[in-house]
């Protein structure tokens, strides 16, 4: 069995090229089922996450270039455009990059726990698209363990610091004082749920959701005492806050360059901090450029959140380690069901022997044979079934034939005399 992986991620790509691949959790399903009709249906599953879009596949044989083409195709660009900026693994290099993935080995916040569950919600819908079949099930499975094992074997997260903890830390050396400050979170989804509670703990002086539906909206911003608003009222009201941070799976920017330019207008261009962890982006490009604007992307609080790297060698070691016993694990499987076809076929061979003796059996008893003797009957005649291939291969003529057939006979048969 094959098993392939392709994918482009924060240290691979830009943040444009990536948004072109961003898919929704309810986008998965109908996109694997366009990829597994393109490459003669392969198990297929597809992790999209802000820092990174991967496809993983097994089947018969490999198909990374099909894999390749097929996903430059969905996301608008040229196979080589993709090529330069994407990896290809393969078997136990695959399965190695999965588990990391898995673990918060291989993401901007080393140990961060949030693409353990966003992982798990690929493989739930690539079951939803019945694209998901025992390899990768094992697979991915086995990512789980391996994650679990390294988050309690180590401290793997313990000196890491999250992307809401970096932008709260971000937006403290832009305020002197964060308790006079009023933020709007665009967005009510895991992120901005965790941005909320970490800027919470700083007792800012007001807080507010805007949302496309009020419905969750008001459900988080209940929970920090904050008020709720339309996200269709955010231009108007954009002026009257001084941190936005923004996360939503829009397709196009929601805050735009001319929105930005009259809330600062209003505020007699009192200093905005803006944190975009959208991709594709929330906030256009150009307000970057402001200058009352300071703009950060997930691809900017990288930095940030490189900390505490001595204390973090050690976990990483370890965690490594785990990793590595864990494809020795994985790739013993994958050999091993090679041989499931062929141990198929010799257990279907002893039944069908087993099934003629046992009748013949039957039929010498009905007759009235002696027990014994039909006993002895049956334990011959499958002895010399099972025996009949070996001493064919004793008797060929060729004399290399021979040799081989001895050497193979031995080590089946005859291993307490060896």
């Amino acid at each position: 069995m094959a098993v392939w992986t392709l994918g482009i991620n924060h240290t691979t790509a830009p943040l444009d090229l990536r948004g072109r691949f961003a898919f929704a959790v309810d986008q998965i399903p109908g996109t694997l089922r366009a990829l597994r009709e393109t490459l003669s249906r392969p198990e297929a599953a597809l992790v999209s996450t802000c820092n990174r879009t991967e496809i993983y596949c097994a089947g018969d044989r490999h198909q990374v270039e099909h894999t390749l083409d097929w996903m430059a195709h969905i996301g608008g660009v040229a196979p080589h455009v993709l090529r330069a900026h994407s990896y290809t693994l393969q078997d136990d290099l695959a399965a190695r990059h999965a588990f990391r993935v898995a673990s918060g080995l291989d993401s901007m916040v080393l140990g961060e726990p949030q693409i353990l569950g966003q992982m798990k919600d690929a493989v739930r819908a690539a079951e939803e698209a019945g694209a998901l079949g025992t390899t990768l099930s094992q697979l991915f499975q086995r990512s789980f363990a391996v994650a679990k094992e390294v988050r309690t074997s180590t401290e793997i997260g313990a000196h890491s610091i999250s992307m809401a903890a970096a932008a709260v830390r971000l937006a403290g050396n832009l305020f002197e004082d964060l308790g006079k400050v009023k933020v709007l979170f665009v967005g009510a989804g895991e992120m901005i749920e965790l941005c909320a509670t970490h800027f919470a703990a700083k007792s800012p002086k007001h807080i507010a959701i805007a949302n496309r539906t009020l419905e969750r909206g008001e459900k988080l911003a209940s929970r920090f005492g904050g008020e709720v608003m339309r996200l269709a009222d955010l231009p108007d009201r954009l002026h009257e806050f001084d941190a936005v941070v923004s996360c939503t799976a829009s397709t196009l920017p929601i805050i735009g360059l001319g929105a930005v330019e009259r809330a600062l207008k209003k505020r007699r261009h009192r200093p905005m901090f803006m944190v975009d962890l959208a991709v594709p982006r929330d906030i256009e490009i150009e307000v970057k450029a402001l200058e009352d604007v300071y703009l950060y992307t997930v691809d900017d609080l990288a930095s940030v959140v490189q900390t505490a790297q001595a204390n973090r060698q050690a976990a990483v070691a370890q965690a490594e380690a785990i990793v590595d016993a864990g494809v020795q694990s994985f790739m013993h499987w994958i050999d091993q069901r090679a041989s499931v076809p062929l141990i198929q076929q010799l257990n279907a061979q002893a039944d069908e022997w087993r099934a003629a003796e046992i009748a013949r059996a039957r039929k010498l008893l009905a007759k009235g044979e002696d027990v014994d003797t039909v006993l002895e009957a049956l334990s011959r005649g499958l002895t010399q079934k099972m025996l009949h291939g070996a001493m064919a291969e004793l008797r060929a003529a060729e004399p290399h034939a021979r040799e081989r057939a001895s050497n193979a006979i031995q080590h089946f048969f005859l291993r307490s005399e060896r």
